[in-house]
């Protein structure tokens, strides 16, 4: 199997595509046309990318099979696209989710002590330590959280041990008000974190930043998360409050964040914006990285060698198994519900060409197979095949599958 790597990637990545059989293309620096040439000339099966784009133009420059994002979201790739030409698209959930919460609260830590202003002080040979002295602190107070996942959840872990209760909004509890369950803790790996702060479920995003000191963002960007952090959910916020964003640049309206800032006095950390230079160097413009009050990073919340290790190592799984077993780990585009209305069950004896009699009655039938399993017995002497059906076979049909090849053994229809 060919592997074209289209980005940076861990060194122990490629050694252990390699060492698992793949002949890897490694073209780090490649981009937009080069790229499409590099998939045609190259031939590669897989396509592992972290930041670079990829676009329809590419999806039918060769023979992809499988689109690796080396990261969680993929919001950079036509996965519309792909779904069209049958290509897998596969990510890295949570293998960052450490990394991007410790910058949060860094950013955190850094508007609150105002870290940032004390170093260029000093650098600057200005002793203030008057100013410098005034700072609320952050034990007993609210932090909010829009989006409980993998890095909401490390949030609030570190909540616990800075001793913050937790306010939160998630599209899996849309809507509801209430004490976060033991429960629900389970549910989120959060036991420890119930047993030492006060953790509470918030029915809207408003409700949240109503409540919060501190609101941070930690939703996936998509259709009903753009633009998400609006003037009017800004306005709930307390005057003086913080407002952390590692997650992506859109799902803040920043004009809305830069009146927020002048005329609230919001104290702001961000790591992603809007308009990002394409390249992981260039010159850079945001008014709202300017005003007084507003710390920025450069997008490098998943950037530290712990993470990018374990997005590696979660990478060479996906491309390993699908290299081994034909299947892919965390696919995003298969369809969570097939057209399928009715399952035939077809048990049969494991002989060559018994499925293909099987299918072909149903071609003929012009009845679609959407999904197929056949299962084995031990011995392998009998099987069981699950075929799910656009549409119900007839009886006729049917009773032609069963007595046209004696190794069909029995027939069942299920209407899902």
């Amino acid at each position: 199997m060919k592997v074209l790597v289209a980005d940076r990637f861990e060194q122990s990545g490629i050694d252990a595509l390699k060492a698992a059989g793949c002949d890897v293309v490694y073209e780090p620096d490649v981009k937009d046309d080069p790229l499409a040439d590099a998939i045609r000339s190259s031939g590669a099966d897989v396509l592992v990318v972290r930041s670079t784009k990829v676009t329809t133009p590419m999806l039918d420059a060769g023979r992809l099979s499988l689109i690796v994002r080396a990261g969680a979201g993929y919001n950079t790739i036509d996965v519309a696209g792909a779904s069209k030409r049958g290509i897998y698209v596969s990510n890295c959930p949570g293998k960052n989710a450490i990394a991007v919460a410790e910058l949060a609260f860094g950013l955190i830590l850094s508007l609150d002590r105002r870290i940032p202003d004390n170093v260029a002080d000093l650098r600057a040979g200005k002793w203030n330590k008057k100013e410098y002295a005034k700072a609320r602190g952050l034990y007993g107070r609210t932090l909010g959280l829009l989006g409980v996942g993998s890095i909401g959840q490390e949030m609030v872990r570190r909540a616990a041990g800075f001793g913050m209760p937790v306010v939160i909004w998630s599209r899996r509890f849309d809507g509801e008000q209430r004490p976060l369950t033991e429960e629900d803790a389970r549910a989120l790996g959060l036991e420890g974190a119930l047993r030492t702060i006060h953790i509470e479920l918030a029915p809207t995003p408003a409700s949240v930043a109503e409540r919060a000191d501190v609101l941070s963002v930690h939703v996936a960007l998509g259709p009903e998360t753009k633009g998400l952090v609006n003037a009017a959910l800004l306005n709930r916020l307390k005057p003086g409050a913080m407002f952390i964003n590692t997650a992506r640049g859109e799902v803040v309206d920043y004009a809305a964040l830069a009146d927020a800032v002048k005329q609230r006095g919001l104290r702001v950390g961000l790591d992603v914006y809007a308009n990002e230079p394409p390249g992981p160097t260039g010159d850079f413009a945001d008014d709202v990285v300017r005003l007084q009050g507003v710390y920025g990073t450069h997008h490098i919340g998943a950037s530290t060698d712990q993470a990018q290790d374990a997005i590696a190592a979660e990478t060479v799984r996906i491309v390993r198994s699908y290299k081994e077993t034909g299947h892919v780990p965390n696919v995003v585009n298969l369809a969570r519900r097939t057209p399928a209305t009715h399952m035939l069950v077809v048990r049969h004896r494991d002989r060559p060409g018994v499925l293909a009699h099987v299918f072909d009655h149903l071609r003929r039938a012009n009845l679609n197979v959407q999904e197929t399993e056949n299962i084995v017995f031990e011995g392998a002497e009998a099987a069981v095949a699950r075929i799910n059906l656009d549409g119900a076979p007839t009886a006729d049909v049917c009773a032609r599958i069963k007595s046209g090849n004696a190794d069909v053994l029995d027939l069942q229809l299920v209407t899902l």
